[in-house]
């Protein structure tokens, strides 16, 4: 049976583009190589594609997509020559113009199957803001918040009395907890709040939940299903970039998470439930607080979660019972499966 071509893109104009690296790395170590022709494809932090042999090295070879009848082509994107075809895209791109729906658009386009959630799911899961309206819509908790903008900026005071201090400032649209800050006072608000501006132009004002942080992954497309939640364990004042990804010492991990066997069961349900609200597929990490007084608060969802070597996605399907390599393995099915669907439906309109 001949290898399913696979194209790897990763990298990508954002924040995040060195988790992006740290995330391929465990993918390629873990990835049944018998399975797939792999394609790397590196989008530098400007924006610019290349085609590389391995990790390592500079950037060399140029290169665009091209769609084809089934499947995409890379193309070199000087003299416009066929390099190789693909099957299905394997995005590893967090953050900005990876997790946002702008990459999956232009797959869509490019006509090519690919991991994970599509273009709705992608953009309203990105923008923290939207995922709690849709969230709320569909009676599912969420973290009390306020909204600023450049325009329109609360007021310390009117925070303080409707969500209480410390508040947490966090940019609507980033991740890996980038330009998240926590203030105590109005000082600190203003400068914080600005700062997080330089980032988004839309910044979320949360109230400070006292409980544990507990995460969830999900797995399918109609019919998903969740895996044993996991619980962020800190040292430190909060999950920042930090203590995700720096400092070992900051924060330690715990799967299944220490909660009661109702809590895990409840999680496992309600992040089903916000995962199908959302119009997910494929995959996504839904984020929670399980309260002191026994609530259960989404606090956003991740369609692109972390795949490094410590990232709690396979960890805790591990945990599950899914290891890392079949996990990879049933992502691309999912892929292919959607895009297989997706062909099927009618592309003009019916004759009068």
């Amino acid at each position: 049976m001949p290898k399913l071509k696979l194209a790897i893109v990763f990298g990508g104009k954002s924040t995040e583009h060195e988790i992006s690296l740290l995330s391929v790395r465990s993918i390629l170590k873990n990835i049944n190589r018998d399975k797939y022709d792999i394609s790397l494809l590196h989008i530098d932090i400007n924006g610019n594609w290349f085609l590389k042999e391995g990790l390592s090295g500079e950037n060399t070879l140029s290169i665009t997509l091209s769609p084809g009848n089934k499947g995409a082509k890379i193309v070199a994107a000087a003299s416009g020559e066929l390099l190789r075809e693909i099957d299905v895209v394997f995005p590893v791109l967090h953050g900005v113009f990876g997790e946002d729906g702008t990459i999956q658009g232009y797959l869509k386009m490019m006509n090519v199957a690919f991991v994970g959630c599509g273009v709705m799911a992608s953009s309203a899961c990105m923008d923290k803001d939207m995922t709690k309206r849709i969230l709320r819509d569909a009676n599912i908790g969420i973290t009390p918040y306020a909204l600023a903008t450049p325009e329109e900026k609360p007021s310390f005071e009117d925070l303080e009395r409707d969500l209480g201090v410390p508040l947490f400032i966090k940019p609507a649209n980033l991740g890996s907890s980038v330009g998240v800050f926590k203030v105590n006072n109005a000082d600190e608000y203003n400068e914080k709040l600005e700062e997080a501006l330089t980032y988004d132009s839309k910044i979320l004002i949360e109230r400070t939940i006292e409980g544990k942080e507990v995460e969830c992954a999900v797995l399918g497309n109609q019919k998903p299903k969740a895996s044993l939640p996991g619980e962020i364990i800190m040292n430190t004042d909060f999950y920042d970039f930090e203590s995700k990804y720096v400092d070992k010492d900051a924060s330690s991990t715990l799967v299944p998470a220490d909660i009661s066997e109702e809590h895990i069961e409840l999680v496992r349900q309600t992040a089903v439930k916000a995962y199908k609200a959302m119009g997910c597929e494929g995959l996504s990490r839904v984020d929670f607080f399980v309260t002191n007084e026994g609530d259960v608060l989404i606090n956003e969802i991740n369609t692109i979660p972390g795949f490094t070597n410590i990232s709690m996605y396979p960890k805790m399907w591990e945990a599950t019972g899914i290891p890392y390599s079949e996990l990879i393995d049933i992502l691309i099915e999912l892929g292919v499966e959607r895009y297989n669907k997706e062909r099927q439906l009618r592309i003009t309109a019916q004759p009068l």
